[in-house]
């Protein structure tokens, strides 16, 4: 068995609910951030989603989960430029990393609006087709968290509040290098790259010349490094659907089981025209799902593994099998984390 040594371990939720009661599953969310610090999870990490139950506005979210914990990095995954203004986000981002003391991440991804034709006058006060939702919508946010003066030297705003020298505020010095892109093709991870961007990777990517999932993501990333620009180190955080059995009940461990066995199929070949290529779930005791992550070719070339927890489970499950990841798992993957006097006092205990 190969040696890893993983430095960093997270956890992304989708962050359900029930459209009866959405306040109940936000809350069940919240909690289950905090559980994680408690466990020693180096970062918590949001989906935003749109005309579905979850979280619509992920800086919304983390800003109620920056005064609900202290340590853990939060992080959101991803958000849809096409979606979005990029000075106005630029704005409610900035707020959470102030508030948040510095712990925001933020995972982005370019391309139109996915549910843009449905929402048509709704969301457009355009012709669709004038809008430009490229990778330099992403690059305008990110100018935006620069903090750079707007004018020139003289140029001032009056307002109830006073008179200064305009520029986004508050200024959250440090998040642009806190800003990751989703890269699921040879063309994204370059542009990541070459843009300052650390890479967001996870179970999915386009198969390019090639029909092995792995071959392609270790190719991506190998791209990304090499064409690193930004500041710093490169980082690269992927994603795993990983469910321990190891606490889970025999009937929840059937129901694990026939979850990941229903995805299956989609793994056997490339989808679609774009010729998508997913890796099967990995769920089994921490043992056998332990010698899988060994075996995968991509970990030894990342800084974070990122556990993707499944869509619409109850937050019992998430909460078992997190903590079956933290206590079983990524202790055999060269996880240090926190040290356990510190978890069982961030845990009350």
């Amino acid at each position: 068995m190969s040696e890893l040594a993983i430095r960093h371990v997270a956890f992304l939720t989708p962050g359900n609910y029930d459209d009866a009661d959405p306040r109940a599953g936000l809350e069940e969310t919240l909690a289950l951030f905090e559980h994680g610090e408690a466990l020693g999870f180096d970062s918590a990490w949001v989906r935003q989603r749109h005309l579905e139950p979850g979280v619509s506005s992920a800086a919304t979210f983390l800003a109620a989960a920056s005064q609900r914990t202290s340590r853990i990095g939060l992080g959101t995954a991803v958000i849809q430029i096409g979606y979005e203004n990029p000075f106005r986000l630029a704005e409610d981002l900035s707020l959470v990393d102030v508030l948040s003391r510095g712990r925001l991440n933020v995972g982005l991804s370019a391309g139109p609006p996915p549910f843009g034709k449905l929402l048509g006058e709704r969301f457009f006060d355009a012709d669709p087709a004038t809008y430009d939702f490229s990778h330099a919508r992403v690059a305008r946010l990110a100018s935006n968290l620069d903090g750079d003066w707007l004018g020139d030297a003289d140029t001032r705003i009056t307002s109830a509040a006073g008179e200064h020298r305009p520029r986004l505020r508050p200024h959250a010095p440090g998040l642009r290098q806190r800003l990751w892109y989703g890269g699921g093709s040879l063309r994204s991870a370059r542009w990541a790259a070459e843009n300052g961007f650390h890479l967001l990777v996870g179970n999915l990517n386009t198969g390019e010349v090639t029909d092995d999932f792995f071959v392609a993501q270790r190719r991506h990333i190998e791209s990304f490094r090499s064409h690193w620009r930004g500041e710093g180190e490169p980082k690269v955080a992927v994603g795993r659907v990983i469910v321990p059995l190891d606490s889970a009940d025999a009937a929840t461990r059937q129901r694990y089981r026939d979850y990941a066995a229903s995805r299956h199929e989609r793994t056997l070949a490339p989808q679609g025209e774009r010729r998508t290529l997913f890796t099967p779930d990995l769920v089994g005791t921490a043992a056998e799902i332990v010698e899988r992550l060994h075996a995968d070719p991509v970990l030894p070339l990342v800084d974070t593994l990122r556990l993707e927890l499944p869509y619409n489970f109850s937050i019992a499950d998430y909460r078992q099998i997190i903590g079956d990841f933290a206590a079983l798992v990524a202790p055999a993957l060269g996880w240090r984390g926190t040290e356990p006097n510190q978890r069982r006092k961030a845990a009350g205990e």
